[in-house]
């Protein structure tokens, strides 16, 4: 008995990927900083050079938050109209190298204007940023536990329930002074 050969082409995910990439208005270096993901490996991808792993696909499902199935998906689904994410597809940023966690609430579409996320700060982490583009600002409500900020020379406790507001085209950093985890929504306003 002859095994039987199916016909079926693979998923086109180069052709998900861009169009659900474009629809969210990143760049393949907003995709690739987001996902962990190399800019030429997501050019290989969209032009359908390359295959990506499932890991890959797992990565890039995520930074864009769509189950993965939309990637392999060959034809565009209706758009719900609530969509919710559960926690585990909320992309995250971990520092735990510096004692960090950083979940992105905000729409992938919105990145480089708008954006926001939950900082959790393990005791004695720190979120450290370079200076964002000219008249970005940032925006921190402290929802548990304490922390201090910095920017530039200037330093300021703050206190639970507080927000800070300051600019971002400096640089700064969020550190957890406390002996318990600090919890605050971060916004970030791109001018």
């Amino acid at each position: 008995m002859k095994p039987s050969v199916s016909t079926n082409a693979p998923p086109e995910v180069g052709a998900a990927l861009q169009r659900l990439r474009l629809a969210r208005g990143l760049t393949l270096e907003d995709l690739s900083r987001i996902a962990g993901v190399s800019k030429s490996m997501l050019s290989q991808i969209e032009r359908e050079k390359a295959n990506p792993t499932i890991a890959i696909t797992w990565r890039l499902a995520n930074a864009l938050g769509v189950a993965i199935g939309e990637l392999l998906a060959d034809v565009e689904k209706n758009v719900e109209t609530i969509r919710v994410l559960d926690a585990h597809e909320t992309p995250t940023l971990p520092g735990a190298h510096a004692g960090y966690i950083l979940r992105i609430l905000g729409p992938m579409e919105l990145a480089g204007k708008y954006e926001w996320y939950e900082l959790t700060l393990a005791p004695g982490g720190e979120l450290a940023s370079q200076a964002h583009d000219p008249g970005t600002h940032e925006h921190l409500t402290l929802l548990h536990g304490s922390m201090e900020l910095e920017v530039g020379n200037a330093k300021k406790k703050i206190k639970l329930g507080s927000t800070a507001r300051y600019p971002a085209d400096q640089q700064h950093a969020i550190r957890n002074l406390g002996k318990t985890e600090a919890k605050a929504l971060l916004v970030v306003i791109h001018r």
